[in-house]
């Protein structure tokens, strides 16, 4: 069979690392287009990819392309959808869908109405050590699930230009804990509690946003749930989960560069944590990529769906309504028929 052609629309640093992805490590995809406002055409012909345009259009119109990823600022998500849906391409969309139920209900209606796909860019659903607590714990390993804990802090504190366009920390950032309870627990989430502050930044503070927050959460299952972020570590990314029930314990610890500790006079040492998603999550953003051609491909449903941003994102505004009146915020579901539990 031969490489599926798809188009990245969009390529600031996302769209970049999955073009780099799709080129070397997806064999089931041939890159024949990228587009972007300000497209640097010798990056991709360097790449091999023989058209770069900084209209869309151009790309969707094209009857070779089967299957686009729209990595474009959020805030253009459901409109590219739209359109790629409108002109018969299969879809790949990096979170968040929008940054409202609504708006993602929408996008829904109009993948539906053109008879296409959409996942949904939540990769640590393809993460090896994630895939496999997300097993145990649906298999009862642990027992009855009694609590999920959920630790990411980023190494670094992002633009504050970046922040006031972001959509804010719980649909940015926060987004991806929401989504990961989901997925661990085989459960919906019922009712958040959050509290946060700007800690690290006021000028993060003055944007309007927060960088340091707990999230609390109640599981349909009857779980309770804790989400510690952080905007800002000094020591790496720190990406860690722990799932406790009834018969004991599992864990997710941090990916280091090596697992070399030293026991010298001073003190005991080890590696810190990687420095940033692109390198602790690397697999896993190849894994999505060859799940969603292959679906493509193989006409079999898609591992992250539209679905799964909704539910991702009524989460995060109940949060951001439970931080502003500093109450619990039961989460309204929206879509109808929606299952228990996310897709896997």
């Amino acid at each position: 069979m031969q490489p599926t052609a798809v188009g990245v629309i969009g390529v600031g640093r996302i769209g970049t690392m999955h073009t780099h992805n799709l080129v070397r490590h997806v064999p089931e995809a041939r890159v024949k287009a990228v587009a972007s406002p300000h497209i640097d055409r010798d990056w991709a012909a360097a790449l091999g990819i023989p058209i770069a345009t900084p209209d869309p259009d151009e790309l969707l119109r094209d009857p070779e392309i089967e299957a686009v990823v729209i990595t474009t600022p959020s805030g253009r998500h459901v409109e590219m959808i739209r359109r790629a849906a409108q002109a018969g391409k299969q879809i790949f969309c990096e979170k968040p869908v929008a940054f409202e139920p609504q708006a993602i209900a929408e996008a829904i209606a109009a993948v539906e109405a053109a008879g296409v796909r959409l996942q949904v860019g939540f990769n640590r659903r393809f993460d090896p050590s994630i895939c496999r607590l997300a097993e145990a714990v649906q298999a009862g390993e642990v027992g009855r699930l009694h609590s999920l804990r959920v630790i990411n802090r980023d190494p670094r504190r992002p633009p504050v230009d970046f922040v006031s366009r972001s959509g804010g920390m719980f649909l940015d950032f926060t987004i991806h804990d929401l989504d990961t309870l989901r997925f661990l627990s085989g459960s919906e989430i019922e009712e958040v509690y959050a509290v946060g502050a700007a800690l690290v930044d006021p000028n993060i503070g003055a944007a309007g946003d927060i960088d340091t927050a707990i999230v609390t959460a109640r599981l349909a299952n009857g779980a309770l749930c804790v989400i510690d972020n952080s905007r800002e570590t000094h020591y790496g990314y720190d990406q860690r989960f722990e799932a406790f029930g009834s018969k004991g314990n599992l864990t997710v610890d941090n990916l280091k560069p090596t697992t070399v500790t030293s026991y010298l006079k001073p003190g005991v040492y080890e590696d810190t944590p990687l420095p940033s998603f692109i390198e602790r999550y690397q697999d896993a953003f190849i894994g999505e990529l060859r799940a969603f051609l292959r679906s493509v491909r193989e006409g079999t449903p898609v591992a992250a769906t539209g679905e799964d941003a909704l539910a991702a994102v009524e989460a995060a505004v109940a949060a951001r309504t439970s931080l502003a009146e500093n109450r619990p915020v039961h989460v309204t579901r929206r879509a109808a028929g929606a299952a228990e539990g996310g897709s896997r």
